[in-house]
């Protein structure tokens, strides 16, 4: 069994010393939906030290003045910022797979008439030599 941050470890008792709570609050927690931790079999709560980050989160929140509604906001915007950057991060992984997996690998850049070119890697655009002279209409 590998045991990292969200392995249910803790029954409420040593969650609730950890996070510096008492139990009663760790279950009124659990009953609005705050932090809801794993069941065992018998129905008994098992915190995870994730849990017990999001507890003590709470409490400063709380102290600071949030309220409860707040907190779960709080909570429920910053669980969607990891889930979005881990997906950033796996969009990042795969555009670089495929950046260097892909033959022919294309390069853009801007024509003459400010076009956009498209140009296989380690080549260039053809630059134009003419010469514009510009003179002012007589009046």
């Amino acid at each position: 069994m590998s045991v990292n941050e969200t392995s249910p470890l803790f029954v409420i008792s040593v969650a609730a010393e950890l996070a510096g709570m008492h139990p009663q609050t760790l279950r009124q927690y659990d009953r609005i939906g705050l932090v809801s931790p794993t069941r065992t079999a018998g129905k008994s709560r098992r915190y995870s030290m994730r849990d017990v980050v999001q507890l003590r989160e709470i409490a400063q929140l709380s102290a600071e003045g949030v309220s409860l509604e707040g907190i779960r906001r709080v909570l429920g915007l910053e669980d969607e910022v990891t889930a979005l950057r881990a997906r950033v991060r796996e969009l990042e992984a795969a555009l670089a797979d495929e950046m260097l997996n892909r033959p022919g690998r294309r390069v853009f850049a801007a024509g003459t008439a400010g076009e956009i070119v498209t140009l296989k890697a380690g080549t260039r655009t053809r630059r134009e030599n003419a010469v514009v002279v510009w003179r002012p209409l007589e009046r």
